[in-house]
């Protein structure tokens, strides 16, 4: 396998800091938000330093470059993503704007009392709180769907949660706390059966090298830029022209319009009628070259390398004493949460990071899992390709150390 760690982690900067004490960093904290390499950092201010303008409106040669590279730069998401041509990716500022995007300009705008909109025990609070607040605008339901003991999804659940009354069914492809990944092919087929639409919540599974969306057949994709080692506050919806054409705009105001005038106005179709007003062409363009980056990688041995990591850190976290692991199924991205007896997740946390190691605590914006779980909230180790085998090791070794002290 062509992968060689140590020029991998070259390209990133911020994995040479050094924290307290002069303690390399150990980052573990890639599904809250990912690094960035050198090459993203270089686009960003290549752009601001000799093509920065306002795009699509300008009669002029900077603006024309600005549109040319912020166009690109949705060619590049598109492609990645594995977009059919009947796709259509719309920038937003990341998975949470996109999952707002279609529960309110669709969601809004088709459901009726009676109808049902299918999430999972696992969902993250993007892909519950803004179809909570389309089933009060609307009188739908919200229904949720079980997940089994190692943290997948009940399928057997699903499909009896699964009916006539069921509209759309929106996922996490990957839960950002248990890193299970389902079956989104067979989510799919299930849901279009059923007559309804699927959404995914992509935001945790696209730094993966995941099935793209001809794989998995969902009508909306959300996703981010800055998991996926891009800028923040930028992010795509990925949906089927078709029905995003079907859809009132979810902003109105410049250049989203086709006509405007006192008895009305009409709108331009997607992507344009979803990017009111100057969007943040920056964050598209470095999410491009998040993408180019990623692209230049053997991405089979960056997936082989990230399924050695999970396995190491999974197997030497089971030696330490009154440790729990939250999502042991096979299928899963290299997220390991978990709870150790008598000891608060914060207080692990800070004696990490006296260490120089990062990681995550708290409910991690899945209240609804947690209370699945019977927990409060849970530590969190999440991982990416530029982590290596000697930071698991460090990582294992301080942990086990912090719960001997702790105790």
């Amino acid at each position: 396998m062509n992968f060689d760690i140590n020029r991998i982690r070259a390209d990133f900067p911020i994995l040479h800091e050094k924290m307290r004490g002069g303690k390399s960093l150990v980052y573990f904290d890639n599904a809250a938000s990912a690094q960035k390499p050198q090459s993203v950092i270089d686009a960003v201010c290549r752009f601001y330093s000799h093509d920065y303008a306002n795009i699509h409106r300008g009669a002029y040669q900077l603006s024309e470059r600005s549109t040319s590279e912020y166009e690109n730069a949705r060619a590049k998401v598109s492609k990645f993503f594995g977009a059919p041509e009947n796709y259509c990716t719309v920038f937003t500022s990341g998975a949470t704007e996109s999952l707002n995007l279609v529960a309110q300009s669709w969601g809004w705008n088709n459901l009726k009392d009676g109808d049902e909109i299918l999430l999972s025990e696992m969902e993250h609070h993007a892909n519950i709180v803004p179809w909570q607040i389309a089933a009060q605008h609307t009188g739908a339901k919200v229904v949720t769907a079980k997940i089994r003991h190692d943290g997948s999804l009940d399928m057997d659940d699903f499909e009896k949660k699964l009916s006539s009354k069921t509209k759309i069914v929106s996922l996490a492809h990957a839960s950002n706390v248990l890193g299970c990944v389902i079956d989104a092919a067979k989510v799919s087929k299930l849901t279009k059966a059923a007559g309804a639409l699927l959404s995914l919540d992509c935001a945790q599974s696209a730094p993966h090298f995941l099935d793209g969306i001809s794989q998995t057949g969902a009508d909306f994709v959300s996703v981010s830029s800055h998991k996926i080692f891009g800028p923040t506050g930028s992010g795509a919806l990925i949906a089927k022209r078709e029905i995003l054409d079907s859809m009132p705009p979810y902003r109105g105001g410049g250049d989203m319009i086709e006509s405007v005038s006192w008895l009305g106005t009409t709108y331009r179709p997607a992507p344009e009628r979803f990017e009111a007003g100057t969007p943040n062409i920056t964050g598209a363009i470095g999410f491009g070259a998040a993408i180019d980056y990623i692209e230049s990688l053997d991405r089979k041995a960056a997936e082989a390398h990230e399924k050695e990591l999970l396995a190491r850190l999974t197997d030497a976290m089971q030696s330490i004493k009154g440790l729990r692991i939250f999502g042991t199924a096979p299928n899963k991205v290299p997220v390991v949460s978990f709870s150790i007896d008598g000891i608060h997740p914060n207080d692990i946390a800070v004696m990490l990071d006296a260490s120089g190691i990062a990681i995550r605590t708290g409910h991690h914006c899945a209240e609804p899992l947690m209370n699945t779980l019977g927990l409060q909230g849970t530590s969190r180790a999440s991982l990416a390709f530029y982590n290596t085998i000697e930071e698991v090791d460090y990582f294992t070794k301080t942990l086990d150390h912090a719960v001997s002290i702790l105790r």
